[in-house]
Order: C-alpha cells, then structure tokens, then sequence
C-alpha cells in the first residue's frame, strides 16, 4: 500500500427497503410487514463496524423514505456513508416472506430504480483511495453498463492507490438475461482481484468445474491471490498458489440464512485489515457466517466481537445473568 488508509473496507453497491412478512405463510394471506433494509454490500460494511473495524458503503438511494432510512441506519451502525440522492428514480425494494418455517423467498422490484442508476461520478475523488480493501459484488455488475462500469473505475483507482481488491461473485440469476454474459463479466471482475469469495455453485459457475480443488485452480489461474469457498453446513476453505485451508461450520440452531454470506465475507475482511493470516481469517468468517445464522433480518445478527467470544461458550449456561 503507497500511504496509510482511514477505513479498513470501502464497499460500494445497491442497498434496498425491506418489507419482511411478520410471520409464517403466503404473503397473500398476511397483513402485517416489517421495515427495514439490506444489501449485500451494507450488510458487509456493517458486519466490519460490528468486529471493531471501519467501513464505508457508497450508493445512490432515492429521494424517499426507504432511502432516508437506509442512510440513517447505515450512520447509526456507524458505517461511514455516502449516499447519492436520486431526484429522478425510487429506492429499490425486496420482499421476503417465509412459506414455510425454516424456508425464505424473497421478490425483488429494482429494475430502473435508484440504486440500478449507479455511476462512475457518484464515487467522490478520494474514497476508493483510503480504505486498505475495496469490496464489491457481482450484485452491482448485474444492474446495468453503468454500474457495471463503475465498478471497474472504482477498481482501476483502487490499484492505483495500492489497495487490495476483494470479490464476492454473489450470483443473481434473475438479474442476467443470460449465463454466459454473467460468467464472462465474473471472470474479468475475478482477474481483477485480490481476493474472490463464492459458494460452491457460484464456483462451479464461474468456473465450469464441479470439483471443488479444480474450481480453486482455475480462480487462481486468474491470478486471484486467495480464494475463500464458502460452503455453507460444511463450513468453508480458503486456497492460495502454496496452501489449502478448510474450516467446519460452527453447529448453531438456524433461523434465518439470508445475510450468513455477507457476515462470512465482513468477518474475513475484518479480519484481513488487521494483518491476519489466513487461519484466523477463516476461523472468524465460519463463526460469523452462523452467528447471521441465528436470528431474522439481512445484517441485524451480525456479530460483535463479543458475540464471537460467546460462540466458544455455547455449550455453557444459555442465561446471562
């Protein structure tokens, strides 16, 4: 790194509101919805604040009050945030409801909305610039040519700067119009980074491989300098040219898996700003990921550091007193 950065992590990407059905069956047959929000990239930047580190999330949201909500609550988290105001489009929003208990769908309405309008001019001059680690999503690469372009700008004044690069490919298929579009944009995204995340079928995706040590190849054949596979019950591994770490998933009671990935992702960045090494990168991420495991929402279970601590206790009296 040429200079010292002021933030560990600098993501940038889509956050949307978020209408969460109170309880379990058809949305059609229910009346009463929660309000709140969720991201990928937020989620990420929050899941950072939670372990001690620093973060900043940039991404347009619209003049209304979902966007209104997303920046306050981003700034409560104490995620350093810029959110560009959309006069000209509404702030996306998704819908999740539980058809059956332990199940989630959730709907997206993004199309032509603000966060979709995100361009190269929404990133201020020097925010890229001071975080030791530039995260971003396939998420962003699959809303349009400009987000998509703005992505690649953010990266080219990452490397400039001397700043890593992390990728989580974060497949969205109903985003794409076509595979082989996805795959191509996430091999260049890939080749482009210090660092890719991916779940086992993104892997596959990405790669056309189905074995899992040939998938790790041929991401590091891009030349990725790590690559962290998440695989969910099965805990993850992380891979580099010299060695191959695996970790198991941590046994916790599952009430919501949505958002698990991002903590997984916010838990390793975490700790890679630190200067940790790769053990302790994976030993923290497995431990994040089923912590988000353990209660409802995109980014409100989220681990403190704290909370880790306590994962090591499980098994020990459940009531604090």
């Amino acid at each position: 790194m040429t200079s010292s950065a002021s933030f560990d992590v600098v993501t940038m990407g889509e956050s949307l509101g978020l209408l969460t059905a109170d309880r379990v069956g058809s949305i059609r047959h229910l009346r009463g919805m929660r309000v709140g929000f969720g991201g990928a990239e937020s989620n990420v930047a929050i899941g950072v604040v939670r372990l001690d580190g620093s973060a900043v999330w940039l991404g347009r949201v619209g003049n209304d009050s979902f966007g209104q909500l997303i920046a306050r609550e981003l700034r409560a988290e104490k995620v350093d945030t810029v959110a560009v105001v959309d006069e000209k489009a509404a702030t996306a929003l998704m819908l999740k409801e539980r058809p059956r208990p332990g199940s989630s769908r959730v709907t997206y309405y993004r199309r032509c909305q603000a966060g979709s309008r995100l361009r190269a001019d929404d990133i201020p001059p020097g925010v890229v610039e001071q975080g030791k680690i530039l995260h971003i999503t396939g998420i962003t690469a699959a809303l349009g040519e400009e987000p998509h372009a703005a992505l690649h700008v953010a990266i080219d004044r990452a490397k400039q700067a001397g700043r890593m690069v992390s990728f989580d490919v974060n497949h969205r298929a109903s985003l794409w119009t076509d595979g082989v579009s996805a795959v191509s944009t996430y091999r260049a995204l890939a080749r482009r980074a210090d660092v890719v995340f991916a779940g086992a079928d993104e892997a596959e995706f990405v790669t056309g491989e189905s074995d899992l040590r040939q998938q790790i190849d041929r991401l590091l054949g891009y030349g990725v300098r790590q690559v962290v596979i998440k695989l969910g019950a099965s805990g993850a591994v992380a891979a580099s040219e010299s060695a191959i770490e695996a970790r198991a998933a941590h046994p916790v009671s599952v009430v919501d898996t949505v958002g698990a990935g991002d903590a997984f992702v916010a838990g390793w960045l975490a700790e890679m700003a630190r200067g940790a090494g790769v053990e302790s990168c994976l030993e923290v991420a497995t431990a994040c990921g089923a912590l988000a495991c353990t209660g409802h929402g995109d980014w409100e279970s989220a681990p403190t550091r704290e909370d880790l601590a306590g994962l090591a206790r499980i098994d020990e009296d459940p009531v604090s007193r």
